[in-house]
């Protein structure tokens, strides 16, 4: 262990500024969510927290209303943890040993390797073909066969779409490459699917519902991992789901705490997801400024890259750290992305509503000129 590299994120003294550096939700929560925490009892500070309703509420704002049997989906099927990094850990942990291999791309999130290294899990990161950065889909799939002693991946971990790239896969090449490799876990972090569609679930569920069997029963190793940090605007509070086969859920679920998840996460999500109108308005806003911004980027001749979700890849003419830096001292968080195969010399700008991008527009026309 005293070899290892934490996963370490600049997450000090970003208040007050306008924070377009970690893809959060930049405007806050539904009213509807301060109300739900404020009208927590002083009393119930002093109880462990309560998960009963929670997973019915995240089944419910999956599965389209009037869904015959709900889709199959049973709170069976949904884990909840204290973030998706939390989640992500829990996969590892539950499933990952040493000498097991993960599959992934490169770039991308962060945390997947520390959590493979910990394990002592070799990691075989296959990158994303150049120009524009697309999925190395016949790649991926070679390598999900078997290799000369029959062993495979034990984990194959898909940020769809990826961040930091925006590299999307449709979801029939998912469910294909799941179907295709049934001895390794695949996981799916959907964390931007909001901004682009790209969602495996819907497919399922709709297959369930015509069926009435389970919408995991002909991909029992496929686990999806969605957040409410980047639409509904509650990354301070912590929680993350884990949405698969009841006994792939519960075999990650066994690896962490009984109350991992404050009661101050349980009752902001539940008011969260009952507020389907207010994340979908904030998506629709993030959308529109994405294709402000994306006009004006063409028009000046900014090199950038955008795919999906709601941030995007510049490259400054200038030494992206000092871009960073200056920006930083107008107010303005963005995030170097220097060092990353493939996108050196990249910031990574997260997009926010329209007003709040054309105050970065101005900055970044005045700082470069």
């Amino acid at each position: 262990m005293e070899g290892l590299q934490a996963y370490s994120a600049p997450l000090e003294g970003r208040r007050g500024l306008l924070r377009l550096d970690f893809n959060e939700n930049t405007v806050g929560p539904s009213p509807k969510v301060v109300e739900a925490i404020r009208a927590i009892p002083a009393d119930h500070y002093a109880i462990y927290p309560e998960y009963d309703g929670l997973r019915e509420d995240v089944i419910a704002a999956l599965v389209p209303p009037g869904t015959p049997g709900g889709a199959g989906l049973t709170p069976g099927h949904i884990g909840v943890f204290n973030g998706v990094d939390a989640a992500i850990h829990a996969v590892f942990q539950a499933y990952g040993a040493a000498g097991d291999r993960l599959l992934t791309t490169s770039p991308t999130f962060g945390y997947y390797a520390p959590c493979a290294r910990m394990q002592g899990m070799v990691i075989e990161a296959l990158p994303h073909r150049l120009p524009g950065f697309a999925f190395p889909l016949e790649e991926i799939a070679a390598a999900l066969l078997p290799d000369a002693s029959g062993s495979v991946p034990r984990l194959l971990l898909l940020c769809n779409p990826n961040n930091p790239t925006g590299t999307r896969l449709a979801a029939a090449d998912v469910l294909a490459l799941a179907a295709g490799a049934p001895r390794t876990l695949v996981v799916v972090d959907e964390l931007y699917e909001a901004f682009t569609g790209d969602s495996v679930l819907p497919p399922l569920l709709a297959e369930a519902a015509a069926t009435g069997g389970d919408p995991f029963a002909r991909h029992p190793n496929l686990l999806v991992l969605r957040s409410l940090s980047k639409t509904a605007g509650i990354a301070g509070l912590r929680i993350g789901f884990a949405i698969g086969a009841a006994p792939l859920v519960d075999r990650v679920s066994r690896v962490i705490g009984p109350y991992d998840v404050n009661s101050f996460a349980v009752t902001a999500a539940r008011a969260a997801l009952a507020d389907q109108a207010y994340i979908d308005a904030y998506v629709a806003e993030v959308l529109r400024a994405r294709d402000w911004l994306v006009a004006r980027l063409r028009a000046a001749g900014v090199e950038h890259h955008l795919a999906g979700g709601n941030y995007l890849l510049l490259w400054p003419r200038r030494p992206a750290a000092e871009v960073e830096q200056e920006l930083r001292a107008a107010g303005i968080l963005v995030r170097s992305m220097a060092g990353k195969l493939q996108i050196d010399g990249s910031l990574r700008v997260s997009l926010g509503t329209r007003e709040q991008m054309e105050r970065f527009w101005a900055a970044y026309r005045q700082i470069e000129g």
